[in-house]
């Protein structure tokens, strides 16, 4: 098996999952096959000394798939 790791950027005004599962799911539009993504970065998003938001990194593994070793 080979895998592909790309990254993402999710973001959410309610929480940090929200912002994972926002990424995951536009991604796995154009992309099939993901089996695991690692959060590599979390950042509160500020404005006026309160927390507005959340912006999450993550590195998204997938498989890549080719006929020639089937």
């Amino acid at each position: 098996m080979v895998e592909k790791i790309v990254e993402l950027t999710g973001t959410s005004s309610r929480s940090i999952e929200e912002a994972v599962q926002m990424a995951l799911s536009r991604a796995s539009v154009t992309v099939s096959g993901i089996r695991r993504a690692e959060i590599t970065s979390t950042t509160a998003l500020v404005e006026n000394g309160r927390i507005n938001g959340w912006k999450v990194e993550l590195r998204v593994a997938f498989e890549i798939r080719d006929r020639i070793h089937e």
